[in-house]
């Protein structure tokens, strides 16, 4: 469920109200060795199957926060459209992992509006975002983006 935003949308109406969620996105653990891959980080947590059983209490290996935080952008193209808009990351203010996410979960993001505001032939748009896992009532992730809208 996405809002599509046009230019005649007056957003600060819509400050403090859910504006989209994504698709459920699947987190295999082909994903997460290509993450590993790409980022050095091959830590057991991650990677080693069998070890995990033994000694995660997810019993299976789990994603990488930071992969979590590298599916934001394309999961946000799915909340918000802007139509006829260019988007830029313009970063985080605030991340926190808050739960695992084993390996075969399936996670989606859900997005509200925390603020929007004009700047020279942008707008600015900071979302706060939840990264839920399926079935579990704890976010996996929660972070404060911005969003720079060339229009």
């Amino acid at each position: 469920m996405a809002l599509i935003i046009s230019k005649d949308v007056d957003l600060k109406a819509l400050e403090g109200q859910e504006v989209g969620v994504s698709d459920w996105f699947l987190i295999d653990q082909e994903r997460i060795n290509r993450f590993a891959a790409a980022t050095d980080d091959y830590q057991w947590i991650h990677l080693d199957v069998e070890r995990a059983k033994k000694e995660l209490p997810t019993g299976t290996t789990i994603a990488h926060g930071y992969l979590l935080t590298s599916l934001l952008p394309v999961l946000s193209e799915k909340t918000l459209i802007f139509e006829g808009a260019r988007a830029i990351n313009y970063g985080l203010n605030k991340v926190r992992f808050k739960q695992m996410v084993p390996a075969g979960s399936r996670v989606r993001l859900r997005s509200r509006l925390k603020s929007a505001r004009k700047r020279v032939g942008a707008m600015q748009i900071i979302l706060d975002n939840t990264l839920e896992i399926e079935g579990q009532i704890k976010p996996a992730c929660i972070a404060e983006t911005i969003v720079l809208y060339f229009l």
